[in-house]
């Protein structure tokens, strides 16, 4: 027991630089304190003690504003920064290693018994507000952005941010912790759509040009009223904005 509290601080000054003493975590952290609750509610629900195992539950949540349901199973050295308002349902499974920021929701979709939460596997990092919906699976080092809303399953080592959740790419993959799963060089593959439509514009429009200057050269007459032409774009102007 006191090698996994031991651990649980550990884990603690590895993913929170605020941290200063062993005794400000044991003391100040909910995370902590509801993964402990946690502990001894799932021990109570499995030996079959199903409301005094809720109660333990309703009573961390009255302590931390972490409500993780006693059924829940939860891996080793896991992290919950802030906390509040993190909702674990019941059929959730959470490997080892992984982290959740506060307003976080691992939540059900349907309300048949069965698996109906998520599933997620080691050493991901769900960003604060996120809500992954249903059961599916979030792969091993997957990180989930902040305010995303995830309802298909996310592969091992990707990134998932907006509503719903798209996968993006990182031009340097990075191993390790990413804070709120925030990294840089991530590229949303909508806005390099953006990027593209705005360059094949610009592109267009220069041909255009070119195209009207030799008609005119060969005297082919040419409507150039400049009043019924569509205002020109700023491709660099529209680009910044995008990014």
């Amino acid at each position: 027991m006191f090698s996994r509290l031991r651990e649980d601080i550990a884990v603690v000054f590895e993913r929170d630089p605020a941290a200063r003493t062993a005794w400000e975590v044991l003391t100040c952290y909910p995370g902590l304190h509801a993964t402990l609750v946690h502990r001894l509610s799932h021990a109570l629900w499995n030996t079959g003690l199903k409301w005094l195992a809720r109660f333990v539950s309703h009573l961390g949540r009255w302590l931390t504003g972490i409500e993780i349901h006693p059924g829940a199973r939860i891996g080793r050295r896991f992290f919950i920064d802030h906390g509040m308002g993190v909702v674990i349902g019941e059929t959730s499974e959470i490997g080892d290693d992984c982290t959740l920021y506060h307003g976080v929701t691992l939540g059900g979709t349907t309300w048949n018994k069965g698996k109906r939460h998520p599933t997620l596997a080691d050493h991901v990092v769900v960003g604060a507000g996120a809500k992954i919906l249903g059961p599916i699976t979030i792969g091993s080092g997957a990180k989930v952005g902040s305010n995303a809303v995830v309802v298909k399953d996310v592969p091992a080592g990707a990134t998932a941010v907006g509503i719903p959740a798209r996968h993006i790419e990182e031009a340097h993959a990075s191993a390790g912790f990413a804070a709120y799963a925030v990294s840089r060089d991530m590229n949303d593959p909508v806005v390099q759509a953006i990027h593209q439509l705005i360059d094949h514009s610009s592109h267009a429009d220069q041909r255009i040009d070119r195209i009207v200057a030799a008609l005119k050269q060969s005297g082919v007459a040419i409507d150039d009223d400049a009043e019924a032409a569509p205002d020109r774009f700023d491709p660099n102007y529209l680009n910044r904005i995008v990014d």
